[in-house]
């Protein structure tokens, strides 16, 4: 059995009787090789993103639903890599520990098909690209996504932070010295490590859709987020766990720290920060992953 995470099959992922050797209707060599475990040829990975995107976008109520799930599961991998590296005092290790703990969130969303809105961004855009989804589409696309996983995560931190217990204490003081560094950075830091995060994580997205066996897809969907947490880098979803964690530790448990974090768009503000890192997200899934892997498969095609 092999892992499809709800992306719809194409029809020219097999090659119709009378075609030549090695060629599709659409001009691609090898689309799907004969060997079952070599990847997918870019072509055919790319309109296997972008048929995902036009199949949430054609479901609204069913992409919200899997959006919120898909936030509840970042927001989940966001607290276990806060707790593995409570307390270890090498920064390099602590990143190590955070990032194999927070790897499973993105092959929990990929193979379970639920919905990462950095995911959607590159998917849709992809979709945009083919010509088979409008503007217009990927905007109502993008909006529900990251509504949908702001909202699943704030559910799960809320959840966190009411029953207080192993969450407060050292775990606490953790949470608030990793909210308030993220938090903390200079706009441009923070813009450019928002496009760093999405270049790490949705090049192992389309790696995931290229690969044809079960191992090879859950490596390359844990590679992404433990990429980016070990890097340093600012991810918008993340960010809900790892900055709304402490705030809401400490809403209902006022001892608890949250280093100077408030709610707004003022300094070291939540909505300050998912509203940069919502734009170096996109500028670094669409344009640094969708858009070079949609001019190789047209250039490979024309080509052919």
């Amino acid at each position: 059995m092999t892992l499809e995470a709800q992306a719809p099959r194409l029809e020219d992922e097999a090659s119709p009787p009378n075609a030549l050797p090695g060629l599709t209707s659409r001009g691609t060599p090898n689309v799907v090789p004969d060997d079952p475990f070599e990847p997918l040829s870019v072509g055919a990975m790319v309109d296997r993103v972008a048929a995902m995107a036009v199949e949430k976008a054609a479901h609204p109520w069913a992409f919200l639903m899997r959006s919120l799930v898909g936030g509840v599961m970042v927001a989940f991998g966001a607290l276990l890599a806060l707790m593995v590296s409570t307390g270890v005092k090498t920064p390099g290790v602590a990143s190590l520990l955070m990032g194999l703990a927070f790897g499973m969130s993105f092959v929990l969303i990929l193979v379970s098909g639920m919905s990462l809105i950095t995911a959607d961004m590159a998917a849709g855009f992809l979709a945009v690209l083919n010509r088979t989804m409008s503007v217009g589409g990927y905007a109502f696309l993008v909006t529900v996504g990251l509504i949908g996983n702001v909202l699943g995560a704030l559910v799960f931190v809320t959840v966190c932070g009411a029953a207080g217990g192993p969450y407060l204490g050292a775990f606490a003081e953790r949470a608030a010295a990793v909210g308030a560094q993220k938090a903390g950075q200079p706009f441009w830091t923070a813009l450019l490590l928002a496009v760093v995060c999405t270049w790490f994580l949705q090049t192992s997205m389309c790696m995931f859709f290229k690969a044809r066996s079960d191992v090879a897809r859950m490596t390359f969907a844990f590679y992404g987020p433990f990429a980016f947490v070990i890097g340093g880098t600012q991810h918008v979803i993340a960010n809900v766990g790892f900055l709304g964690l402490p705030l809401l530790l400490n809403l209902f448990h006022p001892a608890a720290p949250r280093g100077g974090i408030g709610w707004g768009f003022g300094q070291h503000g939540l909505l300050t920060n998912l509203g940069i890192t919502t734009v170096g997200n996109l500028i670094g899934g669409t344009l640094l992953v969708a858009l070079p892997f949609w001019v190789i498969a047209q250039l490979q095609r024309h080509r052919a």
